[in-house]
């Protein structure tokens, strides 16, 4: 019988890890300054109810399913569409911070990696933020649909957006609800092996289901931000081990390679 057992990473470069106060402050000014750019992009209300209409159009004339029908489902109870809103609400930002702390203490290498995509990924969304402000679904009167978070609760988001100072509810494409949850399970797959690794998509697939169903997001901003996500990935490269495996019922000595890092320069 074979036993499986997730390997740990060995040698200088995987065991090196970037000093901790810096990783902190550096992680806390790029959360800062992309809050502060989400700020400067709010307004311009007539342009992201123009661009919604837009929006809508496009999913309609690609044939994608509307929103309404996951909303439909989840409007079967109110417990239901209660969880999808505290999901939406408090899952996001707390599981991309436990997945960066997980790989900086486990997977040093995997961590510069994972926090280099991650920043270049919110960066393209921000850009994009400011070069298309989008209300969501739920502020679209074409759409039909409810505002979950306000009706059924709870929300982060005040009921009046254009006088909302704490958040900018016309940053609706990309979602970053979903890229930054593709990029967990994608970053926790790559860097585990466990057969149940796989499992990690379904953070992804239900935070899609929790921003379409709530009317957050359209589909097409989860799909342009998995498209940012996929280029981001392409440009900045997963780290790579090399192993060896041992001869069986020989005596040989085999020596171990050291991991070879692509990209993983710091």
């Amino acid at each position: 019988m074979e036993c499986h057992t997730e390997p740990a990473e060995e040698g200088p470069a995987a065991t090196a890890r970037p000093p901790l106060v810096r990783e902190l402050l550096l992680v806390a000014g790029l959360f800062l300054l992309y809050k502060f750019g989400r700020l400067l992009a709010n307004g311009h209300t007539a342009e992201a109810f123009h661009n919604a209409h837009e929006v809508w159009g496009w999913e309609r004339a690609l044939g994608l399913p509307g929103e309404g029908s996951v909303q439909s489902a989840l409007l079967h109870g109110d417990t239901l569409v209660h969880l999808a809103n505290v999901y939406y609400a408090t899952v996001h930002f707390p599981a991309t911070a436990a997945f960066l702390v997980w790989l900086y203490l486990r997977r040093p290498a995997h961590y510069v990696w994972a926090r280099r995509v991650l920043a270049a990924l919110t960066a393209a969304a921000l850009l994009l933020h400011l070069a298309f402000p989008l209300a969501p679904p739920r502020m679209l009167e074409i759409a039909g649909l409810v505002d979950t978070g306000q009706v059924y609760g709870p929300t982060v988001y005040s009921a009046a957006p254009a006088t909302d100072s704490m958040a900018n509810q016309f940053a609706a494409m990309p979602s970053l609800h979903f890229g930054w949850a593709l990029m967990v399970a994608i970053g926790l797959i790559a860097a585990t092996r466990t057969r149940w690794r796989w499992l990690w998509l379904l953070h992804p697939l239900v935070t899609l289901v929790v921003i379409v169903g709530t009317a957050n997001h359209y589909w097409l901003d989860a799909i342009v931000a998995g498209g940012l996500l996929a280029v981001a990935l392409a440009v900045i490269q997963l780290p790579h081990r090399t192993t060896t495996t041992a001869p069986e019922r020989t005596g040989d000595f085999v020596p171990v390679e050291e991991p070879v890092l692509v990209g993983a320069g710091r």
